[in-house]
């Protein structure tokens, strides 16, 4: 089993998305399950796309042709892992107007949804450097970033919101607690689900962000 890397390989998140657009969904679904199997279990160097092939039961030929390297592999899978979270959030706050309510269902969102797929935050966090969350599509996404960003300048704005800093500070800062306490929730192995401490996590949160 032997293939060699288009050169034209599509680098856009756009382009990226219309090509996966084209792959059959129960195909996609095995190499989604296979890149979370095999990067959970050992470190990005480890894993080869022969690997990934193999696990999702696809030839090697089909990973090249629709991700061309394995780091666009990984990068594209988590746009849509957590696309499908962003569809929930984005969701979720239709027809909430109060700045604390909006903030927490963020929050709730957020952290039910890495209980439930506590190894989509692993890879997250393992196998992609911070100087490449931006090729993560979605992480960039301006429909959810664009909307969670819409949420804290309101709140600021009502002076609900600390509105010393700006609201990518707001946002870097929100993001931070979450993405560390999540991920070292699952580095600890803890049995307990997150969720279950989520009222008196988000008062933290709420204590760290809000104007009082």
């Amino acid at each position: 089993m032997t293939a060699s890397a288009p050169q034209d390989h599509p680098a856009s998140h756009e382009a990226r998305r219309a090509v996966l657009a084209t792959m059959r969904p129960d195909t996609l679904h095995r190499i989604e399950q296979a890149v979370l199997k095999l990067f959970s279990q050992k470190d990005f160097h480890e894993v080869s796309l022969i690997d990934v092939a193999r696990t999702a039961h696809v030839s090697l030929q089909t990973i090249y042709k629709y991700f061309g390297s394995k780091e666009v592999l990984v990068y594209a899978m988590l746009d849509v892992m957590l696309g499908r979270l962003a569809e929930r959030m984005l969701d979720h706050l239709q027809g909430i107007d109060d700045v604390r309510e909006r903030l927490r269902k963020t929050c709730w969102v957020t952290v039910d949804y890495m209980d439930k797929h506590p190894a989509v935050i692993q890879l997250f966090f393992t196998a992609v450097p911070v100087s490449r969350h931006n090729q993560i599509g979605i992480y960039e996404s301006p429909e959810l970033m664009g909307a969670f960003r819409g949420v804290l300048k309101d709140g600021q704005a009502r002076g609900v919101l600390n509105n010393k800093v700006s609201s990518k500070v707001l946002l870097d800062v929100f993001m931070g607690i979450i993405g560390r306490v999540i991920l070292m929730h699952i580095v600890r192995g803890e049995k307990r689900p997150l969720i279950e401490q989520f009222d008196d996590f988000f008062d933290i949160v709420w204590r760290a962000m809000s104007n009082a």
